[in-house]
């Protein structure tokens, strides 16, 4: 074998490893940051590219992965060091921490952050700790954003206390290539003597609306009975005129004036008469009054005045 066959051989074998040791394969949704002699070069997106030997290499970002030990169920965590930057959108998931109200009450909120790196080299090279610095980012902010706000609005407003903490991370995260797409409030713990404030306080709210709630049932009923016999009054006087009218009517037939006085004696016996079956089921006995005889008389004198005629026409 020729010295010429075995140098071409050699420089074959170098320029393959030279290629293979070059060749870098980046996964979808993930991004490398190259670096030429120390310095920012490019970002490698997916697929297969290549890099120079000894001339350039990738620059590391520190990323938070959790892992479960052998003999442990619990899961640890760990700060480590990868080549690839994962560009999909992660959750980070902040432990409780001391919060305290306007009001002065000391509470422990926990949270889930949820952001995206949308420039690897921002990422890289403007921040030292990505995950550190977004997670101590998001605890100053919590505090200071909780802490403008008194304990009871935290509840009914923990949609617009997520919105203006994810509108503060998301201008801060702009200079590292971040952006937060959402802050969730997981948990609010309170002090156990607030905590049971709070439930007096509802449960006297409580009762205030059921004792509101019966007056305004009592109200109504009261207020439909009087509407009732309201109704019915006016129907007994609407029956009454009509009566009158008949038998007025009847009198100007046969030609007969009817006084005023024997008209109303007239109506106060009929309801008299109405009254009398009631009366004797209330009791045993029946006491008719003395002034009963002169309005039975007094009925007695119009249906004999208008027999045959008016009271059939007044419907008596």
């Amino acid at each position: 074998m020729s010295v010429s066959l075995i140098s071409g051989l050699i420089v074959g074998l170098v320029v393959i490893l030279f290629i293979a040791k070059g060749l870098f394969i980046v996964q979808q949704s993930e991004a490398v940051v190259v670096e030429r002699l120390g310095s920012y070069n490019r970002t490698l997106g997916p697929g297969i590219n290549f890099l120079i030997p000894v001339l350039e290499r990738t620059r590391p970002i520190k990323i938070r992965r959790y892992e479960r030990g052998m003999s442990s169920k619990e899961l640890t965590e760990k700060l480590v060091e990868e080549t690839k930057i994962d560009t999909r959108e992660t959750v980070l998931n902040f432990p409780a921490q001391p919060v305290v109200t306007q009001d002065n009450v000391s509470i422990q909120m926990d949270g889930a952050l949820y952001f995206q790196i949308q420039s690897p080299k921002d990422a890289v090279y403007q921040v030292e700790n990505l995950v550190q610095a977004v997670e101590v980012l998001a605890k100053t902010t919590l505090r200071a954003v909780v802490g403008s706000r008194e304990l009871d609005t935290l509840f009914s407003s923990r949609d617009e206390i997520n919105n203006e903490l994810q509108k503060v991370m998301d201008e801060a995260g702009d200079k590292w290539g971040v952006k937060v797409n959402r802050v969730e409030i997981q948990d609010i713990e309170l002090p156990s003597d607030v905590e049971e404030a709070m439930r007096q306080v509802m449960a006297a709210e409580r009762q205030r609306r059921a004792t509101v709630t019966e007056a305004n049932g009592y109200k109504e009923a009261q207020v439909r009975q009087a509407e009732g016999d309201r109704d019915a009054a006016i129907a007994r006087a609407q029956g009454e005129r009509q009566a009158i009218e008949q038998l007025l009517e009847a009198g100007r037939q046969t030609g007969t004036t009817l006084e005023p006085q024997t008209l109303i004696s007239y109506l106060i016996a009929q309801e008299y008469i109405k009254k009398l079956p009631q009366i004797a089921q209330d009791g045993e006995r029946v006491l008719v009054p003395y002034e009963a005889t002169g309005l039975m008389g007094s009925l007695e004198s119009i249906q004999g005045l208008f027999q045959g005629t008016g009271p059939q026409r007044a419907g008596l």
